[in-house]
């Protein structure tokens, strides 16, 4: 008989309590248990990072990570870094470079760009390209992703600049 544990933590901005097995993954959490779908599942072994969301601000494969460990940490999958108005820059300067293709990789694409330019906002393209290398992508050769994750980066500071005058 398998163990069940109550959880608590912080998914997307909402709490969420919940019991669940011992031995389910974030991962399998996220999509059968809250329909967070966005979150993908690749290789299940860590090393596609389809399945890559923020635990605490942090990139993590979901996959690797059971859901107990999760109790209470602020979660966030690539759901909750949409808005409700449209497109957030980084989303539109991923489909404005083509950086989408089939589009599997793209919420572990998106996730790890996001928190890699929360820490740092003005990368150079080596740190761009070294900063998603855990990340597979099967169709873009990395260049359209590393253009939009730079895209994003000066466009953010020509807003910032422009605002500063």
């Amino acid at each position: 008989m398998t163990e069940s544990v109550r959880i608590q933590l912080s998914v997307n901005g909402r709490a969420v309590d919940a019991q669940v097995e011992a031995r389910l993954t974030l991962a399998d959490f996220l999509r059968e248990e809250l329909n967070l779908t966005g979150t993908h599942l690749g290789c299940e072994h860590g090393v596609c990072g389809a399945c890559t969301i923020l635990v605490n601000q942090d990139p993590m494969r979901s996959c690797l990570m059971l859901a107990v460990q999760a109790e209470g940490c602020e979660v966030t999958t690539v759901e909750g870094l949409s808005q409700p108005d449209g497109l957030t820059d980084l989303q539109a300067s991923f489909r404005q470079h083509h950086a989408l293709q089939c589009g599997f990789c793209t919420a572990g694409m998106l996730t790890t760009a996001h928190a890699f330019l929360q820490r740092q906002p003005c990368p150079t393209r080596e740190q761009a390209c070294e900063a998603i290398s855990g990340n597979i992508c099967r169709c873009t050769g990395y260049i359209p992703i590393v253009d939009a994750i730079l895209g994003t980066a000066q466009a953010r500071q020509a807003r910032q600049d422009g605002g500063a005058a």
